[in-house]
């Protein structure tokens, strides 16, 4: 990883760190060990936003995460990320997500969170790593009932990147703000029966029960899957660095595992699904399987 991209990744730290408070150039040099307008230069280069845009952006995600999850009142939220007043908060949520805190908190309407990607993952991706000493993975036979999921397609992506280049990272943060069967969204690797013509293989979604009756974001379609067993894929807890490397070890023992050890094969018609990678639980893919 290039000096630079370490650099922008302490100052991203830092802002995550101190997100209450008032943060100066001056603050980021400190972290960044560059000077201040060259901190600043190299952080919107990396980032594509300025510092405070940046802080800004993250500090009105956090709140309407904190509202979305209820029993906080606008005025608690806005004070503890540190606005300036409620009234400035208010403006800002409303600049940002097109409604007001308190209308959100009400509603829940589907937004588009800011998702802070640290520009470290950026470059260790383009990494290559060893497969031949495999850590642990822990494998679980687990249900999934009859559900819909509310999804965003791309147009040729067959992974993580290739779709963020297409559709957008906001994807992510607004089926983050959308209630789910299971509290997160998820990445899907769609088979063809799902797929519209010239539309990608890779998706994100959030699942939703069949008799789903709320908002579609624009530019998203709804699909329904089956009730379906899926054999569930853990790995070990990572460092957040070696996020590339944890889906490799993962995805590198799916592909080596017989089901027919458990008296299951696998039912490739349906879509291979992606927890979103948390080095505290270790990274999770589910694939479905059918009784032999």
């Amino acid at each position: 990883m290039t000096e630079h991209a370490l650099a922008v990744q302490r100052m991203q730290d830092y802002i995550e760190t101190h997100l209450e408070d008032t943060i100066t150039l001056s603050d980021l040099a400190r972290v960044s060990l560059f000077s201040p307008w060259y901190s600043y230069r190299l952080f919107r280069r990396y980032t594509g936003l300025t510092p405070a845009d940046y802080q800004r952006r993250l500090r009105l995600s956090r709140s309407a995460i904190q509202l979305k999850q209820g029993g906080c009142r606008v005025i608690d939220v806005a004070n503890a990320l540190g606005f300036g007043s409620v009234d400035g908060y208010q403006r800002a949520f409303l600049r940002e997500f097109g409604c007001n805190p308190g209308e959100y908190a009400r509603t829940k309407v589907p937004i588009s969170l800011f998702i802070p990607y640290g520009v470290k993952f950026r470059e260790l991706r383009k990494e290559t790593f060893d497969m031949k000493d495999v850590q642990s993975v822990f494998i679980q036979l687990i249900q999934r009932p009859e559900r819909n999921v509310i999804l965003k397609r791309g147009v040729a992506a067959e992974d993580y990147f290739p779709y963020c280049e297409e559709v957008g990272c906001e994807v992510w943060g607004l089926l983050a703000s959308m209630d789910s069967l299971y509290g997160e969204p998820v990445g899907l690797w769609l088979p063809e029966q799902y797929r519209k013509p010239n539309t990608s293989t890779y998706v994100q979604g959030v699942e939703v029960p069949v008799d789903y009756d709320g908002v579609i974001p624009k530019g998203f379609d709804m699909i329904r899957l089956p009730e379906t067993e899926y054999l569930m894929f853990q790995g070990e807890p990572f460092q957040e660095e070696d996020y590339c490397e944890a889906i490799r070890m993962v995805q590198h023992a799916m592909d080596r595992y017989d089901p027919a050890v458990i008296h299951r094969v696998w039912e490739d018609p349906a879509p291979r699904i992606q927890l979103e990678p948390r080095g505290e639980r270790g990274y999770i893919e589910l694939r479905a399987v059918k009784p032999k």
